[in-house]
């Protein structure tokens, strides 16, 4: 491909990057506590939470993955599109409200209201932490990979920096500058993508039937239709579509964005306005992925490395030269950079605030210890990703994704769900269920072909011959049933009477906001032997 380090190119790059960092030093001199570091304390708008919130969930899957695999294979990538998509009204109408209400900063605040803390929250940050790994792991790559074509570094050395520019957004500014690196990054992505749709359509008169037609005649009617060329068999299509749905309503950094605003209500027109946002950008997808593959071709992208993760800006370098080009990989970097900033803000609230807090402090840490803790996580979380970006070179990004919400899906889901649903439920069942659907999806994972075949590289032909093999590269088909069969199997042995009892004092915080009391009838006092209490 031509080169990619022109001045144009880089210019688009550093701006964002300077303006990024102006917004840090901003929101440093209002970061003073944990809750402004990890909610930004509840001050941002529905609007701006709902930009934020697509911009946190729109990852380098949604831009460079699926881009990437629709290119290569066509119809078949839309799986992640509508998968990632459907799990949001399940979010709006199951999560979004018990959350808002009974949590404080994480997922386990409401897992562990009616259980013990100690040992929920312990075992929740194992299952989160695995889930925010998974994740980062993608975007470093994708970012590494951008990096490296645009500056024409070597990969390790991309990977550190995006590591560095981590670290800083997030140690000095909080939730509050990781919003508006969210809130701009999503409005540059859906601008970029629609200007780069538009380009394509423009070929095509603007008629996508023409698009699609275009595609059929150079590759056949099959990139038109479903198929076996991105998940190889039906069971897989179901255990990704498992994951894709019912992992994103259990995604701890975008769970974490529901603590931002003031209220149930607002929380609720969040979810509202991401959803849309989301769901009008996937059409971009739709349109650059086939126009990827008609006007640049998949053997280009292919050969241009990164696991056909490069498709978008080198359609974007084809129809838009290099001044487009460098716009589009300054708002990929953007997009992946919103997004591990705020994966990273919820792994360290979940060491900080569910770990050290509540669970070495047993709640009573000062408000500076506190501070102290949250930083170094940040960097702990901050090396940690650098290190597995570098192993995990060449690795299609929307895939890596896709694990991380296989365990989202097995580990968090089911627990999330019972604890706000089933009387019954005890701190031997939620831990359990955690465990078994962390340790399941990392065991199917570790002893599947993403691992055995992508990795290690060995012969597919010669893993067969195994008996520990698994073949499914996803396995929340597995995981997520067996997660939640755990939890009631363990909770029904494991009778836990002060959890049952504080049930409805948790549905009373679900219904009417922390601190308040349903009004419960009257009971008149007995007046006789043997009389029963009547209810007025």
């Amino acid at each position: 491909m031509p080169s990619t380090q022109s001045g144009l190119s880089i210019a688009f790059f550093l701006s964002f990057v300077l303006l990024t960092l102006w917004i840090t030093f901003v929101a440093a001199r209002r970061t003073h506590s944990t809750t402004s570091f990890f909610t930004a304390e509840g001050r941002i708008s529905a609007w701006q939470n709902g930009w934020a919130l697509a911009g946190d969930f729109l990852s380098a899957a949604a831009l460079l993955g699926i881009a990437g695999i629709i290119t290569a294979n066509g119809f078949d990538g839309l799986v992640y599109s509508i998968g990632w998509l459907v799990g949001w009204p399940i979010m709006l109408f199951l999560i979004v409200e018990p959350l808002r209400n009974v949590g404080k900063f994480t997922m386990a605040d409401l897992v562990a209201y009616r259980l013990n803390q100690r040992w929920v929250r312990s075992a929740a940050a194992i299952g989160s932490l695995t889930v925010i790994l998974f994740y980062l792991v993608a975007q470093m790559v994708a970012t590494g990979a951008l990096i490296k074509l645009l500056f024409g570094i070597p990969y390790s050395t991309a990977v550190m920096i995006v590591g560095a520019a981590m670290l800083v957004y997030v140690l000095f500014g909080g939730m509050i500058a990781t919003t508006w690196v969210q809130v701009i990054k999503a409005i540059l992505l859906l601008a970029g993508g629609a200007v780069l749709a538009a380009l394509v359509l423009s070929r095509f008169n603007f008629d996508p039937r023409a698009l699609f037609q275009a595609a059929a005649q150079q590759f056949g009617e099959r990139v038109l239709q479903p198929g076996e060329k991105v998940v190889p068999s039906g069971w897989e299509a179901i255990s990704l579509a498992l994951a894709l749905m019912f992992g994103t309503a259990a995604m701890p950094h975008v769970l974490m964005r529901i603590y931002t605003v003031k209220d149930v209500r607002d929380a609720r027109l969040s979810i509202t306005y991401a959803t849309g946002l989301i769901g009008i950008f996937h059409l971009f997808v739709l349109v650059i992925g086939f126009g990827c593959m008609v006007l640049v071709g998949p053997t280009v992208v292919a050969q241009a490395g990164g696991g056909g993760n490069m498709a978008a800006p080198l359609l974007a370098l084809a129809l838009g030269g290099e001044a487009f080009f460098g716009f589009i990989c300054a708002v990929a970097f953007a997009t992946m950079l919103a997004v591990v900033a705020g994966l990273t803000l919820s792994g360290v609230a979940t060491l900080c605030h569910d770990i050290w807090t509540n669970v070495v402090r047993s709640g009573h840490a000062p408000e500076k210890e506190k501070m102290v803790v949250a930083r170094v996580s940040t960097v702990l979380i901050a090396a940690l990703a650098v290190t597995l970006g570098s192993i995990f070179e060449g690795q299609n990004v929307a895939f890596m994704v896709g694990l991380a919400f296989s365990v989202a899906c097995a580990a968090n889901f089911p627990t999330l769900v019972l604890s706000i649903s089933w009387r019954r439920l005890s701190t031997a069942g939620a831990v359990s269920s955690i465990l078994v659907g962390t340790v399941t999806c990392l065991t199917m994972i570790l002893l599947s072909p993403t691992i055995q075949v992508d990795v290690l590289g060995k012969s597919l032909a010669d893993l067969q011959s195994h008996w520990w093999f698994v073949p499914m590269r996803n396995p929340a088909i597995v995981a997520m049933p067996l997660s939640l069969a755990t939890a009631i199997v363990v909770s029904l042995l494991t009778p836990e009477r002060e959890a049952a009892e504080k049930f409805e004092a948790l549905r009373d915080a679900i219904v009417f906001g922390p601190g308040e009391a349903a009004p419960h009838p009257a009971v008149v006092p007995v007046t006789a032997a043997g009389a029963k209490p009547q209810a007025l």
